[in-house]
């Protein structure tokens, strides 16, 4: 089965050795998203909801290059600094996945990337 890498500029560029996306038969797998900006390459600024809402946003972006969207998720892993954010989280996932939400693992985590609050990676299916 050949792989494709998927990229676009409408969401950030990776911050390490992998790319935003990798398409693999009929199934894309998208690298856990932080709260960047994609036209500033700078992580925003704002609570955990903020951030959550421009993550969903990068996944989104991503998505579609690959020519998907949220609908297509079948799995999604959420990681926070503080499991007392879940209830935040969870409300401004439930706006983006409105209808038939995928199955979800959310775990508290020591320490993310750059610092943030949260970071989101979703598995789709075309």
């Amino acid at each position: 089965m050949a792989k494709k890498v998927i990229h676009t500029d409408e969401a950030p560029a990776a911050v390490g050795a992998y790319s935003q996306a990798t398409e693999a038969g009929d199934t894309v797998y998208v690298s856990g998203q932080i709260a960047i900006d994609p036209e500033t390459e700078e992580l925003i600024d704002g609570d955990v909801e903020t951030q959550a809402k421009q993550v969903l946003e990068n996944l989104t972006a991503i998505l579609k290059e690959a020519g998907c969207s949220l609908k297509d998720v079948v799995k999604a892993e959420v990681f926070l600094d503080d499991i007392d954010n879940f209830g935040a989280v969870n409300d401004i996932y439930a706006e983006y996945f409105d209808e038939e939400p995928p199955a979800r693992a959310c775990m508290e985590v020591a320490c993310l990337p750059k610092g943030v609050a949260v970071e989101i990676a979703v598995i789709a299916v075309k």
